[in-house]
């Protein structure tokens, strides 16, 4: 288990992120159709694309021209590297940020992964590192 501390100086202050997971960067495309609450609340018809910048073994972070509500969730199969490496999961949208072209950014947490499944994170890291994409 990781945790990472990030620090952010904006304006003379320092702020300390601290992470659980330590992120990776990945480049996936997926596609949001629905999303839905736990109080039988859904969303249908959506088909947004969504492009994942980074992902950890706790959640994901997207961007998408698209504006969800926050604490809803959605299904998503996310495959890192190895065809037979695909997650399924479920995905609990929790932080948005306008950014200046007009898209936003999201910040997910990944909700009933298996444990069993952190192979997959641990596998796609190492292929980074090979790769010269991670110190």
């Amino acid at each position: 288990m990781y945790f990472t501390e990030v620090y952010t100086f904006m304006e003379n202050t320092i702020t300390t992120e601290k992470r659980k997971f330590k992120r990776l960067p990945v480049t996936l495309t997926l596609e949001i159709s629905s999303l839905f609450k736990q109080d039988h609340e859904k969303i249908e018809g959506i088909e947004a694309p969504i492009h994942v910048t980074d992902i950890s073994k706790g959640g994901i972070g997207f961007i998408s021209t698209s504006d969800f509500p926050l604490d809803y969730y959605f299904n998503a199969c996310i495959q890192l590297g190895d065809e037979d490496a695909k997650l399924f999961t479920v995905i609990k949208l929790i932080r948005k940020e306008y950014l200046d072209d007009g898209s936003i950014l999201y910040g997910c947490e990944l909700v009933g992964v298996a444990p069993v499944l952190s192979f997959i994170f641990e596998d796609y890291e190492k292929k980074l590192r090979e790769e010269g994409l991670l110190e």
